[in-house]
C-alpha cells in the first residue's frame, strides 16, 4: 500500500510542476520580449558619436542636434619603423638594429652579433640570446638598443633573408 501512495504522490507532485511552470511561463512571456540591438528601439552607437554628445553636452549645446560625422581617427605619425621591411644579408655583413627593433630571420643561417655581453631577446623563445649565439629561424628578435644585430653564421655562404620592424643599418 505503501508504494502505490508514493507513486501517486510522484505523479501529483510532477505534474502540479508542470501545470505551475506552464502558468509561470505564459506571464513570463510578455517580460521576456526585447528588442534587437541595432534597431531603433536599441541603436548601437560608436565611441565617437558618445564622445561628440559628451562634448556638444559640455560646451552647453546640449540639444538635440546631431553630431558631425568623425574625423579619421587620429594615429601617432607614421615612420619608417612602422612598417614591415625584407631585408637581405650577405656573408660578411652585418644588420645592426636601431633600439627597439623587431628581426624576423626568415631564411639562412643567422647567429647574434653584440659589442658587449649583453645580448638581444628571443620573444618567442622567451630566452636572452648573446653574442655569437645562433638564432632559430621564425623567432621573433626584440633589441633594446642600438650596436646589437645579426651576421650570416661563420663558414655559410647563404644569403639572410630577415624582416625587420624600425631602424637598422647594414655594416
Amino acid at each position: 500500500m505503501k508504494r502505490i501512495w508514493k507513486l501517486g504522490m510522484a505523479t501529483i507532485a510532477v505534474g502540479g510542476g508542470i501545470w505551475i511552470g506552464s502558468v509561470m511561463n505564459i506571464s513570463a512571456d510578455g517580460a521576456s520580449v526585447t528588442s534587437q540591438p541595432g534597431t531603433a528601439d536599441d541603436p548601437v552607437v560608436t565611441k565617437s558619436y558618445v564622445d561628440q554628445a559628451i562634448k556638444n553636452a559640455v560646451q552647453g549645446g546640449g540639444g538635440n542636434t546631431k553630431p558631425t560625422e568623425p574625423a579619421e581617427p587620429s594615429t601617432p605619425e607614421s615612420s619608417a619603423g612602422d612598417e614591415l621591411k625584407i631585408v637581405v644579408v650577405k656573408p660578411g655583413q652585418r644588420l645592426i638594429a636601431g633600439a627597439g627593433t623587431e628581426f624576423i630571420v626568415r631564411s639562412g643561417k643567422a647567429v647574434i652579433y653584440s659589442e658587449d655581453a649583453n645580448g638581444v631577446a628571443d620573444l618567442t623563445e622567451g630566452a636572452d640570446l648573446g653574442n655569437g649565439k645562433s638564432i632559430t629561424n621564425n623567432h621573433l628578435l626584440s633589441f633594446p638598443r642600438e650596436g646589437r644585430g645579426i651576421e650570416v653564421q661563420e663558414g655559410n655562404k647563404y644569403n639572410l633573408t630577415v624582416m625587420v620592424r624600425g631602424t637598422y643599418k647594414i655594416q
